[in-house]
């Protein structure tokens, strides 16, 4: 067995081998911690930005809730201060039109009483002249000048 060049082949081999592996394996096991690590720290890495994508989807969401609710009450205020305007438009409008119409009838009252007046002036005058002309008609100089006499007379004792 000592003898035989094949089994010096196989120990030089083994030995070779052995002095081989030895240092290739700490090689191979520092390389495979160092890919380890490094496939650690890009996990973590990946776990921080998906928790802060998360973080940042939840704030988004609720930027996006806060924006929608706001919205919506500016929406409701927009339709309260409409209605409010509407309101205060047509309270305004049935004001203009009751102090118009008011203003008409006054008018119209005007108008009637200067009518009336105009009418009644035109009676008296019409009154008047018929009677200045029945007057003249019907009465001779000694009816006039008694009825001016009793006219005096008349006169005089109501200033009195």
């Amino acid at each position: 067995m000592f003898s035989s060049p094949e089994f010096w082949v196989a120990v030089a081999f083994v030995i070779f081998v052995a002095a081989v592996f030895r240092p290739m394996s700490r090689q191979v096991a520092a390389a495979l911690d160092a890919r380890g690590t490094r496939i650690r720290t890009e996990i973590e890495e990946a776990q921080t930005l998906r928790e802060e994508a998360q973080k940042l989807l939840a704030d988004s969401k609720r930027k996006h809730r806060d924006a929608i609710k706001e919205s919506e009450e500016i929406l409701a205020h927009a339709k309260v201060e409409a209605e409010r305007l509407r309101e205060q438009a047509q309270a305004d409008m049935d004001a203009a039109l009751r102090r118009r119409e008011q203003s008409a009838m006054d008018k119209i009252a005007q108008a009637e009483a200067n009518a009336l007046r105009d009418v009644r002036n035109q009676a008296v005058e019409v009154a008047l002249a018929a009677t200045a002309s029945l007057i003249a008609a019907n009465l001779d100089h000694e009816k006039h000048a008694a009825i001016v006499d009793q006219s005096i007379r008349n006169v005089a004792d109501k200033l009195r």
